[in-house]
């Protein structure tokens, strides 16, 4: 048993299969937005890997293909954003501004909620990446030395509660280009992939939200929180 337990394979089969049935769930339940598919995943993953004890890095290895695929599905969102180049243009400005407000706002903010509830030097250090799409915020931990699996953990976390959240919260929004903006900034790839559901376009602007968040937070978090620790 413990042999299948420890079995790539397994954990990757089991991580497609809570997936699809968070969608079957998702489906069922009347499509609820305090209860979208990958938090029912994320739930069940969760409590398979506690009752089984098996830990998050034999885990991670089952999954290393799905990681890796990340990369490249990013990559992919600028096709949607291509086409929707000249709304991009004629917004650059406002986009300009709440990209850096946004930047600052979700690594610090994260970092200073950490501080207040007095968690480790690690930990606070992790929330900082939570607010950028998983392969960045991986990097963006072995470079400040924080606890990677957590810096990971926290990175979907918020991305489900973020879409969960924002999206009601930007209802009275009308703009396709700003709901899009604000759930890629608040919620990367989780809130981009609800964005692609409301609309192409908000999906396409999420897409640029989440890319361009990633960037920057990687380009000015390192080296700040370096300086700062000196």
């Amino acid at each position: 048993m413990s042999a299948l337990l420890a079995s790539p394979v397994l954990w990757l089969i089991l991580t497609l299969a809570a997936y699809e049935s968070g969608n079957w769930l998702f489906a069922k339940l009347g499509q609820p937005m305090w209860a979208p598919p990958l938090l029912i995943a994320l739930a069940l993953l969760i409590a398979g890997l506690l009752v089984t004890g098996v830990d998050y890095a034999t885990y991670f290895r089952g999954n290393a293909l799905l990681h890796f695929m990340l990369g490249p599905a990013t990559v992919a969102l600028a096709v949607p954003l291509y086409h929707a180049l000249p709304r991009l243009l004629a917004a650059f400005r406002p986009l300009a501004g709440t990209l850096l407000l946004g930047s600052f706002l979700g690594a610090a903010g994260a970092m200073g909620l950490a501080w207040l509830f007095q968690l480790s030097h690690g930990s606070i250090l992790a929330f900082g990446t939570r607010a950028v799409t998983t392969p960045i915020a991986i990097g963006i931990a072995e470079k400040i030395h924080s606890p990677i699996a957590l810096a990971a953990a926290l990175v979907g976390f918020s991305g489900v509660l973020g879409a969960a959240i924002a999206e009601p919260l930007l209802r009275g929004v009308k703009s396709d280009v700003a709901r899009g903006f604000a759930l890629g900034l608040a919620a990367h790839g989780v809130g981009t992939a609800r964005a692609f559901q409301l609309h192409p376009t908000a999906g396409a602007f999420a897409a640029l939200g989440m890319g361009l968040n990633g960037m920057l937070t990687a380009f000015w978090l390192p080296p700040v929180l370096n300086l700062l620790m000196r």
